[in-house]
């Protein structure tokens, strides 16, 4: 898994969220079934924000078949190798 940066990644990261609000289509799964979903690509854009208030929390989106999937977890997911992993400051979530 590589760390991507610079501001091709960030072009990437706000293509996928740009996606996201004009289809308004984002799936919400538990931590498994995102590492199953990111696992059916050879090499998944996958993009990782910290967050959480007072427990450190981090927040997983990825593209699969034209949608949009997001995951919440308390710890780090071991990505399959060969992602492309996007490290964002922030994730905002439509409510």
């Amino acid at each position: 898994m590589a760390a991507a940066g610079g501001a091709g990644a960030g072009g990437a990261a706000a293509g996928m969220m740009q996606a996201v609000k004009a289809s308004g289509i984002l799936v919400t799964v538990e931590p498994n079934d995102f590492l199953w979903i990111v696992q059916q690509s050879e090499a998944p854009l996958v993009v990782r924000a910290p967050g959480g208030w007072f427990q450190k929390t981090y927040q997983y989106l990825t593209a699969y078949k034209g949608l949009a999937f997001y995951t919440l977890t308390d710890s780090e997911l071991a990505l399959p190798e060969g992602s492309q992993l996007i490290a964002a400051r922030k994730l905002w979530m439509p409510g």
